[in-house]
């Protein structure tokens, strides 16, 4: 689901983990504590306990930084399908709100949106970023299901993604984590509708 920082990085540049990890967590901890606007390179250099020379040999601005914040609270980690299409389904859900409701996350991904409004090659970065291998193992999951039968063969794994990210998304960054669970139980009984009644367009 995540890109890796290192790619980030020019060639010959010095590479410390240690330093990445405290760089980045004080970007976290300042979007919860101050939001989008107000973090910058040089209050994060501060909480950080670098100079901001430091941080601008791995990322050229703030909107890389951010990003690598952001996507640095993913673990990589998705839910492996169980056989139970149902609870399959809960999963995702669960790990998609659980990533949008992260408190730096909800700072961090509208100032993101904002300043790729005019942008549509960094917003589709943005986008993609966060899309690749949860997209591979969803589709897995959906046609494992598939082949026992607990799914149309006609369902499009990309639209249940769609479906999710939007529907995490929206509700995490305009009500947080509020009642979550029972948002999620909620969201993961339309997908499987979405799957068990999905007709082609052909």
């Amino acid at each position: 689901m995540t890109e890796q920082i290192e790619n980030r990085q020019g060639r010959g540049r010095p590479r410390d983990p240690q330093l990445d990890e405290q760089v980045l967590r004080a970007t976290q901890e300042l979007l919860v504590e101050q939001g989008f606007q107000a973090t910058t390179i040089q209050g994060v250099a501060r909480r950080a306990g670098v100079v901001a020379t430091s941080i601008y040999r791995r990322w050229p601005n703030k909107i890389h930084l951010v990003e690598d914040a952001i996507f640095a609270l993913d673990t990589g980690v998705v839910p492996q399908p169980t056989g139970d299409i149902r609870a399959d389904l809960l999963a995702w859900t669960r790990l998609f709100f659980a990533a949008a409701t992260h408190p730096a996350a909800r700072s961090g991904i509208p100032g993101l949106l904002s300043a790729y409004h005019d942008d549509e090659q960094s917003y589709r970065r943005l986008r993609d970023r966060g899309e690749g291998m949860a997209r591979v193992a969803l589709r897995a999951t959906i046609d494992a299901a598939v082949e026992t039968g607990q799914v149309s063969p006609a369902c499009d794994p990309d639209l249940l993604f769609e479906f999710l990210r939007g529907a995490t998304l929206l509700r995490a960054l305009t009500r947080g984590d509020e009642d979550g669970e029972h948002f999620c139980r909620q969201t993961a009984a339309a997908l499987v509708t979405l799957a068990l009644h999905h007709e082609s367009s052909e």
